[in-house]
């Protein structure tokens, strides 16, 4: 698997992006700073640069429609910087024009040393840049590091609209992450290759967790089921009948969305027990990206 991205083209996208919201003193110091750091990559330069950031450029988001976001993944498959801010772009393009001017090994070192003594903002940004940087493989057990984080904000710079966890997990940590967004109240619809990466393990630990939430009088999330439908086993489908018979209106439909979605032989069965939804989904009117899905 190979996601070949050219940082300098990276860089000047993001750079394109910042000049629709910057003055042009902020401009002009990021541009300044980023020629110098071409000429001067010592660590000391850079980490003065990069720290110094939010000061010279602000926070405010940049203002990305879907063109935008349709250019981002055609630089780089599955990128989609929703939500992304002046400051996290402006750090980016320090970092992606230094993987210009080092080679790989020095570049993963100033990485891993910014991960280890980067603050929450700097950690979103530095997770947020995951498919951007050279030698991808290299960073798959930072990027597990970050999914084991207590800090949702950090997590979901991992987990949400990022490409590199369904490219470069194994199974394992990828059922993880799934089940950790549900257990911190992290919607599912923005993690990229979510249906993709679905498997009968990760089915059944939901499964689990649902029989736990419901024990403890607790609710589910209606998008748990997403990714249990096509793996389902007799015992999901008892469990899939159940929420179908008894849920809310919203875990009704996730239930039905689930059975749609199933290919074992008695799914279509319990699912024509309501016929509502059923009518729904094959109409077109019901379906997760409604909820959200990229």
């Amino acid at each position: 698997m190979t996601h070949d991205v050219d940082p300098a083209r990276v860089a000047a996208l993001l750079t394109a992006w910042l000049e629709r919201v910057l003055e042009a003193d902020a401009l002009g110091w990021l541009a300044a700073r980023a020629d110098a750091l071409d000429e001067d990559g010592s660590e000391r330069a850079f980490n003065v640069a990069f720290g110094m950031v939010p000061r010279r450029v602000g926070k405010r988001d940049l203002p990305l429609d879907e063109a935008d976001l349709d250019t981002a993944a055609a630089l780089r498959q599955g990128w989609r910087p929703v939500g992304m801010s002046a400051d996290q772009a402006a750090r980016l393009v320090l970092l992606l024009r230094g993987a210009v001017t080092l080679d790989d090994d020095a570049f993963a070192e100033r990485l891993e040393r910014l991960f280890r003594t980067a603050d929450v903002g700097e950690l979103i940004t530095l997770y947020r840049g995951l498919p951007l940087y050279p030698d991808q493989p290299r960073h798959a057990a930072r990027a597990a590091e970050g999914v084991r984080t207590n800090m949702r904000a950090v997590f979901e710079a991992v987990a949400h609209h990022n490409p590199y966890p369904g490219e470069r997990f194994d199974e394992g940590a990828w059922n993880q992450m799934v089940l950790k967004a549900l257990f911190v109240g992290s919607p599912l619809a923005p993690v990229v290759g979510l249906e993709a990466r679905a498997n009968p393990p990760l089915a059944r630990m939901l499964c689990d967790y649902a029989h736990e939430r419901w024990a403890a009088s607790r609710p589910v999330s209606p998008e748990l089921w997403r990714c249990v439908g096509p793996h389902a086993d007799d015992a999901a489908l008892a469990d899939l009948e159940r929420v179908l018979r008894e849920g809310t209106t919203d875990e009704r439909e996730g239930a039905a969305l689930a059975l749609a979605a199933s290919p074992h032989r008695r799914a279509a069965e319990i699912l024509s027990g309501a016929p509502s939804l059923q009518r729904r989904i094959e109409n077109g009117e019901l379906s997760w990206v409604q909820d959200g899905s990229s």
